[in-house]
Formats: C-alpha cells, sequence, structure tokens
C-alpha cells in the first residue's frame, strides 16, 4: 500500500474509487464501506484508496481541543492496509481545506489529485466549509464531473449504529468487551515500561508500569482482564489503571502483571489490550489485604485467560 502524507505528494497514480472519511478508529462500520471499496476498484481494475485525514477534524473545528483518540496513528494505516487498500491519502486537515467550499474540495482534491472515478462513504459524510458538503452534494458533484457515488447506510451491530463516538462512550464506561465489538479488535494502549515503586514485586506480583497515554481515551480506574504484547509475543494478562491510593499518591498510570513472564523488559515498548473490566479501583486499609484482593483478581483472570485458551 502506498501511503500519501500530503497533496503534494500526490503524483502519477492511477485512477481510483475511494473510501472517503474520517475513519478515527477503523471499526466494523469503517471497513464494511472500505472492504466494499476494494471489491468495487478490483472489479473495475481501478485503484483502491482511503481519503482520510491524518489528524482530527476537531483539533481545528472544536474549541475544547481534539478529541482523545481510539487508535494509534500508524496502527490505521496496518489496518487499512489488511483490507487490501492500493493507496492511502493520509493528509493533514488544515485551515485551507477546512475553509474550501464543498465543490472545490471535490474538484481540487478529490478530482484533481486522486483522480477519482467512484466514491464510497457514510450516510452522515460531512466536508467542505463548515460541513457544507453531505452524500447529495457529491452525488450532484459526481454528475457533473463522471465519477460514480456509493452511500453506505447506517452500518449497525445488534441494532445499534457503529461509531466512534459510540466507542468512546463505552471506554469511558469500561465496557470494554462493547468496545472490541465495535472496533473488531482489542482496544489497546502502548508505552515504554518505566521503573515503577516496586511494590507489587515485593507482595509477589511483579509488574510492568507504563503512563497512562494523555492522547488516548483511557477507560475508568479499575481492574481489567487484559493481553500484553512484548515484541512480536502476546500474554494473558490483568491491568491496573489507576493511582494505586491504597499505596500512596501517584500519578495516573497502567501496571500489568503478565501471567507466565518474568523477564526485564524496562525501557522496552509494550502494548496492553483490554479485554473486559473487572472492578473498580479502590482504597484498602492495609497492603495485606490489597495484596488479598490481588491474589482474587489473578485468580478470576487466570480462569478467564484459561478458558479463552490463553493459558
Amino acid at each position: 500500500m502506498r501511503i500519501f502524507k500530503s497533496l503534494e505528494e500526490i503524483k502519477n497514480i492511477d485512477e481510483t474509487v475511494i473510501a472517503l472519511g474520517n475513519f478515527d478508529g477503523v471499526h466494523m462500520g469503517h471497513q464494511e464501506i472500505i472492504r466494499k471499496t476494494v471489491h468495487t476498484a478490483k472489479a473495475a481494475g481501478l485503484k483502491s484508496a482511503v481519503f482520510s485525514f491524518s489528524n482530527h477534524t476537531s483539533t481545528l473545528l472544536s474549541k475544547a481541543g481534539a478529541v482523545k483518540n481510539i487508535q494509534y496513528p500508524h496502527e490505521k494505516a496496518v489496518v487499512i492496509e489488511s483490507l487490501g487498500v492500493d493507496y492511502l491519502f493520509d493528509i493533514p486537515f488544515t485551515k485551507e481545506i477546512m475553509n474550501m467550499s464543498a465543490e472545490d474540495f471535490v474538484s481540487e482534491i478529490l478530482v484533481g489529485k486522486m483522480r477519482i472515478r467512484e466514491a464510497y462513504c457514510g450516510f452522515n459524510y460531512r466536508f467542505g466549509h463548515k460541513a457544507s458538503g453531505n452524500p447529495e452534494v457529491l452525488m450532484h458533484e459526481g454528475l457533473k464531473h463522471g465519477f460514480g457515488i456509493h452511500v453506505q447506510e447506517a452500518f449497525k451491530i445488534d441494532g445499534v449504529i457503529a461509531s466512534s463516538t459510540y466507542i468512546r462512550e463505552q471506554i469511558a464506561k469500561g465496557d470494554m468487551e462493547e468496545c472490541n465489538k465495535f472496533l473488531g479488535r482489542e482496544y489497546y494502549i502502548g508505552g515504554t515500561v518505566k521503573k515503577g515503586n516496586r511494590i507489587g514485586r515485593g507482595i509477589g506480583y511483579p509488574t510492568c508500569n507504563i503512563d497512562a497515554d494523555s492522547s488516548m481515551a483511557i477507560p475508568p480506574n479499575g481492574v481489567y482482564i487484559t493481553h500484553c504484547t512484548i515484541g512480536d509475543k502476546t500474554y494473558p494478562s490483568v491491568t491496573n489503571v489507576g493511582v494505586k491510593p491504597t499505596v500512596g499518591t501517584f500519578d495516573r498510570n497502567i501496571e500489568t502483571f503478565i501471567f507466565g513472564f518474568d523477564g526485564d523488559i524496562y525501557d522496552e515498548y509494550i502494548k496492553v489490550g483490554f479485554v473486559k473490566q473487572m472492578r473498580e479501583e479502590r482504597k484498602f486499609d492495609s497492603l495485606e489485604l490489597l495484596k488479598e484482593q490481588i491474589e482474587k483478581d489473578s485468580i478470576e483472570a487466570k480462569s478467564y485467560h484459561r478458558n479463552r485458551g490463553d493459558l
């Protein structure tokens, strides 16, 4: 898959069938649009493409600032490539693009740069200055410029419309099972392992600690069944998100106990994939009571992993 990081880079490309959207998360609804794009492009002998923005549009449009990510930028490209896409137009959302009329957006970018022949978009797709462009406008412009439009109706799972907003809501509630169902994969937070206070090691549960990445949507404080990926290997694990109130005052972090692993991974990058919340974080009256609860959490998490075949 060829990746274009700016409009200036887009040169000497073949005609395209393009999936249009922000694709933040590349959730199951996004994947459905992209699969149809790839299928149509192959049938027509054209190149399949995804046109997305490398930064969320809220970075310029929202007074509250950018929304929290539900996917790392590099992961978006990996997921899109896995769906068989030929071109990824991963372009910065700039003030110039934000202020383009819908008609100029189509003629200058889609037609002039991306050589569009057909497009797929969601029912709620918006583009152009003040979001004046919608699927109806896109169809009108398609007739003018000679390209076809396919509008994807709302993609639902168990009667619920798949959307990035809904996924963020599930993460905020700690409902990781619902989140993962709509993402089509485990939601994860990555980070470099740092040295903690070593209390876990002292009570028989050595953990690896990473900072709670402020750019990502972080699940609420609590204990979770997780998977921990180190390099190219994934291990069953159990994770606490929070501030460790029993043992002092600490910055919020993500602390993971990995089953069947005893290596030194300080300063290594790991990924913690969230499967299911077990309980909320709480303060215990003593370190001994905390240890007893950690033992119970570990038994429960290990049983869950064993039933899934992870252990």
